[in-house]
C-alpha cells in the first residue's frame, strides 16, 4: 500500500488549510490573481465539506468567516446532520481501546466508522459494537492501521494500542491529516515527545493525551495548589513504580487470532509469548506494560496519571526539568527533579507521601484552573478541540512535558547517578552516555 503524506495546505498556499472553492473565494474578496502553485493545488486537491470546517478556522476567523456552522444550521441541534459530524475510527480495540469507542460512539456530533486491531476478536467485536449503535453493517475493519489513515473520509483516530505504538501512530495520523486522540502514556522513550510535538505543529492537528486522571484523581490538591490556600508551593511528591524490565519469557504456540509482526511493529522482533502481549494492566511480568521494549512499567504507565497530575497541581505542564538529581535517605534511592522556576517535582522519596505538597502555607491570590472544554469528560474535550481547533486539556505539549518527567527519573535510576537536562535542545549536558538512552532502535520499515 502506498503511504502518503498530505501538505498542509498553509505550507502549499500560506493562506488556510481549507478547500478550492474557499481559496478562490480569498481571491475574489481581494481581488488577486490565483498564484500559479494555487491554481495546481486548486486542480489536484480532493476535499470534503467537513475537512473544510475542521481545518479552516485560523484563516477564516481572520477575515471574518465562522471556522465552523453550528449544527442548528444543517439539523437537529441534538442530532447534528451527518455531514456535520466528526467521522472517526479506532486504532487498538483492547480493554482501554473499547472504553474510547464507547465514549466516542455516545457523542451525536461522532460518526464512528472504522476499527483496526492486530487482534481478529477484539476487532470483531468493536465492529459489532458499532454495528449495533448504528443498526446497520457499515463499519469497516482493517488489520493494518495505515489504511485507516489513508481514508479521506475520516477525520480523526483514537489510539489505545500498547506504548511502544504511539509515537510511529501519533506521527503517521498527523501527517495524514488527522486529529489524535491517544492514550497515556503518550511517549515510550524520551526522544519521541519533541518528534510528536513537532509533527502536530507542522501539520496542524489537535493531538490529545488519554489521563482522564490528571483532572478527577487529584482534584483536591489541585484547586488547594491553584486557589492560592497552598500558599508558595515549591515541591510535590510522586509514588510509583516499578520500572520496566527486560523479557525472557519462553516461547509459546501463536494462535490464529493475531497478527504478531503487526501486533510487534517497531519493537525487536521477539517470540510470542500470552503474557508479553497481554492487555492485563499488571507492571509485574503478566503483561506488555512490564517490559522495556513495549512499556516503561509502572513508571511511566501509572506514571503517566500521578506525574501528569503533579506536573497539573504545581503548574509545570508548560517546562520540563533541568536538573534530574539522584539521592539517597534511609537507604532507599530516590530522584528530585528540578525546575528553572524553582519547583521541584521527587519520586519515591522516603517518608513523603503521594502528592505530598511542600508549601509555606500563607494564603496567596488564585488563579482559575483550567478545565475540559465540551461537556463530557476528556473524550468531549477533544471532540469540542477538534471543531474549535483550540487546544485539548492534555495538549500534546503538556502531555509530553509531564512524560519527561518519568522518563528522566528512569534514565537517572538506570544510569545510577544525578544529570543534566537541556529542555530547548533536548538533550543531556556533556553527556553522551545518557543522551544515548534517549531513544531507542526501531524494526524496519518502522521509522519516525
Amino acid at each position: 500500500m502506498a503511504f502518503y503524506t498530505k501538505q498542509t495546505a498553509s505550507e502549499v498556499t500560506g493562506i488556510c488549510a481549507g478547500s478550492p472553492s474557499f481559496l478562490l473565494s480569498f481571491y475574489q474578496i481581494f481581488n488577486l490573481a490565483p498564484r500559479t502553485q494555487d491554481l495546481i493545488y486548486l486542480m489536484n486537491m480532493k476535499t470534503t465539506r467537513r475537512k473544510f470546517l475542521s481545518s479552516s478556522g485560523a484563516a477564516t476567523a481572520a477575515i471574518g468567516f465562522p471556522s465552523i456552522i453550528p449544527s442548528s444550521a444543517l439539523g437537529n441541534a441534538d442530532k447534528p446532520a451527518p455531514s456535520n459530524r466528526i467521522v472517526m475510527g479506532g486504532i487498538g480495540i483492547g480493554s482501554m481501546g473499547r472504553g474510547d469507542q464507547g465514549a466516542f460512539l455516545g457523542k451525536n456530533d461522532v460518526q464512528y466508522v472504522a476499527v483496526c486491531d492486530a487482534r481478529k476478536g477484539a476487532m470483531n467485536q468493536a465492529k459489532a459494537k458499532t454495528d449495533a449503535k448504528y443498526g446497520n453493517k457499515d463499519c469497516k475493519t482493517y488489520a493494518d492501521y495505515r489504511d485507516i489513515l489513508s481514508r479521506d473520509d475520516i477525520d480523526a483516530v483514537h489510539i489505545a494500542t500498547p506504548d511502544h505504538w504511539h509515537a510511529q501512530m501519533i506521527i503517521d495520523s498527523c501527517r495524514h491529516g488527522k486529529d489524535v486522540f491517544c492514550q497515556k502514556p503518550e511517549s515510550l522513550t524520551l526522544g519521541e515527545g519533541s518528534l510528536m510535538v513537532e509533527t502536530a505543529k507542522r501539520y496542524g492537528r489537535v493531538v490529545s493525551g488519554g489521563s482522564q486522571r490528571v483532572l478527577q484523581d487529584y482534584k483536591g490538591t489541585v484547586l488547594r495548589c491553584w486557589n492560592g490556600s497552598y500558599g508558595k508551593i515549591n515541591s510535590i511528591n510522586v509514588n510509583v513504580g516499578p520500572m520496566s524490565q527486560p523479557c525472557n519469557l519462553t516461547p509459546e504456540n501463536q494462535p490464529d487470532d493475531i497478527d504478531w509482526e503487526m501486533w510487534l511493529g517497531p519493537a525487536p522482533w521477539a517470540p510470542y509469548n500470552s503474557k508479553r502481549c497481554s492487555g492485563s494492566y499488571s507492571t509485574s511480568g503478566n503483561s506488555w506494560r512490564s517490559y522495556i521494549d513495549y512499556s516503561g512499567g509502572g513508571m511511566t504507565d501509572w506514571g503517566a496519571h500521578h506525574f501528569g497530575g503533579a506536573t497539573f497541581a504545581v503548574d509545570v505542564r508548560e517546562l520540563q526539568p533541568n536538573k534530574v538529581v539522584l539521592d539517597e535517605k534511609d537507604g532507599k534511592k530516590f530522584v528530585s527533579l528540578k525546575y528553572s522556576n524553582g519547583i521541584e517535582i521527587t519520586h519515591n522519596k522516603p517518608g513523603v507521601g503521594q502528592m505530598h505538597v511542600g508549601r509555606d502555607n500563607v494564603q496567596r491570590e488564585g488563579k482559575e484552573v483550567p478545565k475540559y472544554a465540551g461537556n463530557s469528560g476528556i473524550s468531549g474535550d477533544f471532540i469540542d478541540c477538534v471543531k474549535t481547533r483550540n487546544k485539548p486539556f492534555r495538549h500534546i505539549d503538556y502531555a509530553i512535558n509531564s512524560m519527561a518527567v518519568p522518563h528522566l527519573a528512569t534514565i537517572a535510576y538506570r544510569l545510577n547517578r544525578s544529570l543534566e537536562w537541556d529542555p530547548a535542545k533536548q538533550q543531556f549536558v556533556n553527556d553522551v552516555e545518557a543522551d544515548r538512552l534517549r531513544n531507542r532502535a526501531r524494526r524496519e520499515p518502522w521509522q519516525i
